[in-house]
């Protein structure tokens, strides 16, 4: 992460030049495992950001997600990052595992909403997460938004990390693990119909497990940034109801510095090219400037300003820099 090319997007960025400039701008862009959605939606938008938006030079760099992108964001190792609201929300605040350090790190747009995926096979003895005592689970990658949620759902219902064997795998790892039986469950928080829980479930039997409504509850109670949600059947083979399970929304942040004009090109071009990122992943279809304004946990960058306010939505007050 520490390559030249990351080192010139910051340099390039921080000293003004915009996309109008005779310059390249190289926009490195942290994404996540190969095995989520963040990694093939950063292509996208590095493709809609190289083709269309005139000086710039972007890539999605794989990444351990939404912790590790905050912390590169605010390092300068990268510009943008593609990071869950929960760990937005901590990272802006300096709260929760930021405590007493603030990132600087602001909001382009959101992306779509996440949904808690806690995956076994059929006939593990898992049918809640209270199930999980003794069992041996995969709670997502360090530094992940997965690792992160799953921390916080599991406090706010009472269940300690060390009551089971927790592992911290990659989505393809614990895929691979379940696969192999060498772990009982694992957590995802993806958008639907990722590719690492189709894979598994076109060779074994998988179950989602559900969470009671008194469950969701205590955990929206407890972190207003989550939201009770049912998963849709027919996303994986095999899942043939609707599970009630938990949702949290994505977020584009940005490097605070970043030049105005570069950010306003960037986050205009977001949306211009939606139906394009939509043929990336129908999930795509949440980013809008609508839902930027109702659902981005942190306030934007000033050039995200600029470019939602220019679709005729109007920014609150508390969600500007």
């Amino acid at each position: 992460m520490k390559s030249t090319t990351l080192a010139l997007s910051l340099l390039l960025a921080l000293t003004g030049a915009t996309s109008a400039s005779a310059k390249t701008n190289f926009i490195s862009i942290g994404t996540g495992g190969t095995g989520g959605v963040y990694y093939p939606y950063g292509g996208g938008l590095a493709e809609v950001w190289t083709k269309n938006v005139k000086g710039v030079k972007a890539v999605a760099e794989v990444t351990g997600a939404s912790v590790e992108n905050v912390k590169l964001a605010h390092k300068g190792e990268t510009v943008v990052g593609l990071v869950m609201g929960d760990v937005a929300y901590q990272a802006y605040q300096g709260a929760g595992k930021f405590e007493g350090n603030k990132q600087d790190i602001l909001a382009m747009a959101c992306m779509y909403p996440n949904i808690l995926h806690v995956v076994t096979l059929k006939g593990s003895g898992i049918k809640n997460v209270t199930d999980m005592p003794g069992k041996v689970v995969s709670i997502g990658a360090p530094g992940s938004g997965t690792a992160f949620m799953a921390e916080l759902v599991l406090g706010a219902l009472g269940i300690k990390l060390d009551a089971f064997d927790a592992r911290r795998l990659s989505f393809n790892e614990t895929a691979n693990a379940l696969r192999d039986g060498t772990i009982d469950a694992g957590f995802w928080v993806v958008a639907p119909g990722t590719s690492s829980i189709m894979d598994l479930a076109t060779t074994h039997d998988i179950e989602i497990v559900p969470f009671t409504a008194e469950q969701q509850q205590k955990v929206v109670a407890g972190y207003g940034y989550y939201s009770a949600w049912d998963l849709e059947p027919g996303g994986y083979r095999g899942v043939d109801q609707s599970v009630p399970t938990l949702s949290v929304w994505n977020v584009i942040i940005v490097q605070k510095g970043l030049a105005e004009d570069l950010v306003q090109d960037l986050t205009r071009m977001l949306f211009e090219k939606n139906d394009y990122m939509q043929k990336i992943h129908p999930f795509a279809r949440y980013s809008t400037p609508e839902i930027a304004v109702g659902k981005s946990p942190i306030p934007f960058h000033s050039g995200a300003v600029k470019a939602i306010e220019a679709r005729g939505v109007q920014v609150p007050g508390n969600l500007r820099p």
